[in-house]
């Protein structure tokens, strides 16, 4: 609109409010299709991740393409070993769980003596440290995994329900690969904590978060 003056100049407001509802829309729909954020809530991935690691998901990392320009454009990938996933919960799809892959579809895996062997070969596997594979230590006999599946195990293996015990991850249950700890702050181990104990977690990172968070682990690349 003009005046006799020349254009008509927005008001602040509503150069506030239109660059709240741009930056609202862009945050909705990097949540929805490219992050997704997530908190550790147990240890069951210590020492990669510890409880209270607060981490950014990269939804599209395995998001299937259709025309080969776009595996160029986006910088995704199959599911390798190694990597840690974030997948939905076979017996709860409800539920979030985060682990390690460690054989993928056509692989023939084993955990036997406190060791995991993929098609016949051991597993060197760095990430666990002895102190989480000295106690209770379930094992797996040997299998071939099935099209479409992943064989998932946590880090801390005596601390950790994954697919010795449950089985295998269908690759349609996973959402995304673990990319970056933004932030970590220490927590009690937990996975469900009622109402009450989340308000007085987030009351207790309001007034120690200068003294408390971890800040040798912030923006951390997961590996």
């Amino acid at each position: 609109m003009t005046t006799a003056d020349g254009p008509q100049r927005k008001s602040v407001l509503r150069d506030y409010a239109e660059t709240i509802l741009v930056c609202v829309i862009f945050v909705l729909f990097a949540r929805a299709f490219v992050f997704q954020q997530s908190k550790i809530p147990t240890g069951s991935m210590e020492d990669t991740l510890l409880p209270g690691d607060y981490i950014l998901v990269d939804r599209m990392h395995y998001a299937p393409v259709s025309f080969s320009w776009e595996s160029r454009l986006l910088p995704g990938r199959p599911i390798e070993r190694g990597d840690i996933i974030v997948f939905r919960y076979p017996e709860a799809p409800e539920v979030d769980y985060i682990k390690r892959v460690i054989a993928l579809p056509g692989d023939t895996v084993e955990v036997r003596d406190r060791e995991v062997r993929v098609n016949g070969s051991l597993l060197d596997e760095a990430y666990v440290t002895e102190a989480h594979r000295s106690g209770y230590y379930p094992e797996a006999a040997p299998q071939t995994v099935a099209p479409d599946r992943y064989f998932v195990l946590g880090d801390h293996r005596n601390d950790s329900l994954d697919s010795r015990e449950w089985g295998l991850v269908p690759a349609s249950h996973v959402k995304g690969r673990a990319v970056l700890i933004w932030w970590s702050f220490p927590e009690n181990d937990g996975a469900h904590p009622t109402l009450s104990q989340r308000l007085r977690a987030w009351g207790g990172k309001i007034v120690g978060f200068f003294t408390k968070t971890r800040w040798n682990r912030c923006l951390k690349r997961i590996r």
